[in-house]
């Protein structure tokens, strides 16, 4: 803002300089606000290019895969080698069918 002062030391407001430094403002602004609006879409277009969310994609879901069907397949190797009457396989029984009951009335 410019501001001048008379002899007798009153300040004058420069409407012309008001609005020069306003615009001035809102040309930093609009030019900000583009500049970080390109850089968006080139940091995305960079990303998709490298394919690095769909690897991270992938890396999910194969591990998540692998987990369950690890422990799955543990469970069901195990539990086919020990006896069938005894408490252990009973509680497994018991608990599957607990599972299940929780699952379907939930």
């Amino acid at each position: 803002m410019n501001v001048s002062t008379t002899a007798g030391g009153m300040p004058i407001h420069d409407e012309a300089a008001d609005d020069q430094v306003m615009d001035s403002v809102a040309k930093a602004v609009r030019d900000a606000s583009q500049s970080a609006a390109h850089h968006a879409v080139a940091v995305k277009d960079a990303v998709a290019e490298t394919g690095l969310i769909r690897s991270v994609s992938r890396i999910s879901y194969s591990g998540a895969y692998a987990l369950a069907f690890g422990i799955v397949y543990a469970v069901v190797f195990v539990t086919q080698f020990l006896p069938q009457d005894n408490p252990v396989m009973d509680g497994l029984s018991d608990g599957a069918r607990a599972a299940i009951d929780a699952v379907e009335g939930a």
